[in-house]
């Protein structure tokens, strides 16, 4: 669709994907990268949107495929959030057809900074299974079909809140919850796929670039959040949620044109901050390894 893309242009849409699919299957928010990415090099907002869900889905699916084979999560348990999560998105994206989403836009960002905040502050958070007494039954009905309606009508840190509320009110740990996570995003993505692959607004030869990126990222990402196990997911999620307010914030309450030429190179800023998380993570564990053996 796009003949002024060179080949080097589709390297860095696979290498986007690559480091997309990573951080998305540690800690989500690889839409963050790879959006703005396809956007800064000349795609249309609504094909971007559309072969960034696919190319997303490729991800989100080999992650889910590693974290089922490590037995981190099961469909007698999940189906639940996956029925009521289904029945929300197709609602919710009905009801985005007549409501305007500005209110959410304006909340977010705030509840956004209050879980990065309780996250900060609560170290122990996910670090092992702890009880609960809320019933799984109840809050997959209830959370299932809220943050699915959430998702089809707004959308943006869906992932987030699914593992947030995982940790915090079911007390699974987090290497589960991110597992449980990557399900609920699979079945949002492979729905908006559908609908945008209907209206015709993918470029298949993007996505298949970068989906090759998001094969090796997603199961890269899933194989280290598996072996490293919090102290890997922890930092790369702090780093995914304040991206997510920052960009958030941006888009929602700043208006002055004089402040947004500051952001101009946002995309950028944020692929270092998040690819640099990661990185840094990585190398810390690596460090911590060598002292250990030695």
């Amino acid at each position: 669709m796009f003949s002024h893309l060179t080949y080097q242009v589709l390297f860095i849409l696979f290498m986007t994907g690559l480091v997309a699919g990573t951080i998305d299957a540690i800690a989500g928010g690889g839409g963050l990268i790879s959006l703005p990415m396809l956007l800064s090099v000349g795609v249309p907002p609504h094909i971007a949107l559309g072969t960034n869900k696919i190319q997303g889905s490729v991800g989100t699916f080999t992650a889910v495929c590693s974290y089922y084979h490590a037995g981190l999560f099961n469909f007698k348990t999940i189906y639940k959030g996956l029925i009521f999560g289904f029945i929300g998105t197709v609602l919710g994206a009905l009801t985005g057809q007549f409501i305007s989403s500005d209110v959410l836009k304006q909340i977010l960002p705030i509840l956004l900074v209050i879980i990065f905040i309780f996250t900060v502050c609560s170290p122990k958070l996910g670090i092992e299974d702890r009880k609960t007494s809320f019933n799984e039954f109840y809050f997959y009905s209830i959370f299932g079909f809220i943050l699915g309606f959430y998702d089809g009508f707004f959308g943006p840190g869906t992932g987030t809140l699914w593992l947030f509320s995982l940790t915090c009110f079911l007390g699974y740990h987090i290497q589960k919850a991110t597992a449980y996570t990557k399900v609920f995003n699979l079945k949002s993505n492979l729905i908006a796929t559908a609908c945008f692959a209907l209206g015709q607004n993918i470029d298949y030869r993007i996505a298949l670039c970068m989906s090759v990126g998001q094969l090796i990222g997603g199961s890269l990402g899933a194989r280290l959040a598996i072996k490293k196990g919090a102290r890997l997911i922890r930092p790369i999620f702090i780093s995914v949620v304040l991206s997510t307010v920052i960009l958030l914030f941006y888009k929602s309450y700043l208006t002055s044109s004089q402040i947004k030429n500051l952001f101009l190179s946002f995309s950028l800023i944020q692929i270092v901050l998040l690819t640099a998380g990661t990185v840094a993570a990585i190398g810390l564990y690596i460090f911590r390894a060598k002292r250990a053996i030695s």
